[in-house]
C-alpha cells in the first residue's frame, strides 16, 4: 500500500495490519506457532478502528469519501452488474468522460446506470476530467433517462463529483441550463429513479443527476451545496478552513438524515468501502433491488406525485 494512499487518521492501524503480516510471515517461515499472539493483535486492530471511526470529524468523513482506493461508478457497475452496454454522447457536441452510463441488469433485472466516474492515475483523472461534467455530460444524462423512460425501464445513478466543470467553454456552453434543465426533466420522468451518493456529491454539480424517487448515502460520502474548500475561500478567504467550513455545512450522511433529505444511509465495510469495494458493491446492489421492488408496486401516477412531494417537503421554513 501507498503511503500517499494512507489518511493520517489510518496509519496506527496500518502500521498494526503491517506486524500482523509480518508475524505471519516470520511464523511461516520459522515453523513457529504464533496464532495466539496474531490473533490478539487482530482483536487490537478491530479495537482501535471501531475507536478512531466511530470519532471521525466531518473534515476526516470529506477525506474518506476522496481516499484514492474509494471504488468509482465503474468499479460497482462491474461489480453489480452484468451485460453492461455503455452509450456515449449528448448528439449536440460531444462524450463526456466524466458521465458514464449505459443499460445494464441487475441480477437479470434491465436498468438504466448512470454515474460520475473520476480517474485513478494522472493520465484517467484528465481523461475523465477529475469527475466534473462538461454541459454535454448533463445532457448525455438525460438523453439516456429518456431513453430509459422510452423503454420503461429503471434507473439506478451513483454520484460522485466534486462538482460541475466551472470553465469558461462549460458556462459558454450553457452549463447551469443543463443542469436546470435536468432537475426538470429527471422530476417528471415516468419511471423509478434511485440515486446512491458513493463518495462526494458537491453543489449542482451532483444534484444536476440526482432527483429521484429515493436518495442513499454510503456512511461516509457528504452531499452538500458546496465543497468545504469553497466555502472557506469564501467566508474566510483561505480554503485552509476547510475542516471549520464541513462542520458549519452539516454535510455527512448522518447530518442529511438528520435533516430529512435523504432516506437510508448504507453502512460501509469497517475502515471504509476501500477496504472491501466487492463487498460494499454487493451491499449497494441489493438495497437498488429491494428499494426498486416497492417502487415498480407504484402506479405512474403516484410515483410522480410522491417524488414531488418528497422535494418539496426539504427545508424547514415558516409563514
Amino acid at each position: 500500500m501507498e503511503e500517499r494512499q494512507i489518511l493520517d487518521f489510518e496509519k496506527p492501524i496500518v502500521e498494526l495490519q503491517k506486524k500482523i503480516s509480518d508475524m505471519k510471515d516470520f511464523a511461516s517461515g520459522a515453523n513457529l506457532e504464533l496464532t495466539g499472539e496474531i490473533k490478539s493483535l487482530e482483536s487490537k486492530v478491530d479495537k482501535m478502528r471501531k475507536e478512531i471511526f466511530s470519532g471521525l470529524t466531518r473534515w476526516q468523513k470529506v477525506l474518506l469519501a476522496r481516499h484514492p482506493r474509494r471504488p468509482y461508478t465503474l468499479d460497482y457497475i462491474n461489480y453489480m452488474t452484468t451485460d453492461f452496454i455503455e452509450l456515449h454522447g449528448d448528439r449536440y457536441f460531444a462524450d463526456d468522460k466524466a458521465i458514464v452510463g449505459g443499460f445494464a441488469k441487475l441480477d437479470g433485472k434491465p436498468v438504466m446506470i448512470v454515474g460520475q466516474q473520476k480517474g485513478r492515475d494522472t493520465k484517467q483523472k484528465l481523461y475523465r476530467n477529475f469527475g466534473m461534467p462538461h454541459p454535454e455530460g448533463y445532457r448525455k444524462a438525460l438523453r439516456l433517462f429518456k431513453l430509459a423512460e422510452k423503454f420503461n425501464k429503471p434507473i439506478v445513478i451513483l454520484v460522485d463529483t466534486p462538482g460541475a466543470f466551472p470553465g469558461i467553454g462549460a458556462e459558454e456552453r450553457g452549463q447551469a441550463e443543463a443542469i436546470a434543465r435536468n432537475l426538470r426533466e429527471m422530476s417528471i420522468l415516468r419511471v423509478p429513479i434511485v440515486i446512491v451518493v458513493i463518495g462526494e456529491g458537491a453543489s449542482g454539480g451532483a444534484l444536476g443527476i440526482a432527483v429521484g424517487d429515493r436518495v442513499y448515502m454510503l456512511q461516509y460520502s457528504w452531499y452538500s451545496v458546496i465543497s468545504p474548500e469553497g466555502c472557506a475561500a469564501i467566508l474566510w478567504r483561505d480554503n485552509a478552513f476547510a475542516p471549520q467550513a464541513a462542520e458549519a455545512l452539516k454535510l455527512t450522511a448522518d447530518d442529511l438524515m438528520d435533516l430529512k433529505i435523504i432516506d437510508k444511509i448504507i453502512d460501509e465495510p469497517p475502515g471504509g468501502a476501500h477496504n472491501d469495494p466487492e463487498g460494499i458493491a454487493a451491499t449497494v446492489k441489493s438495497e437498488i433491488l429491494a428499494v426498486l421492488t416497492e417502487l415498480e408496486q407504484l402506479s405512474v401516477d403516484d410515483l410522480l406525485r410522491q417524488r414531488l412531494e418528497k422535494f418539496r417537503k426539504l427545508g424547514v421554513y415558516q409563514e
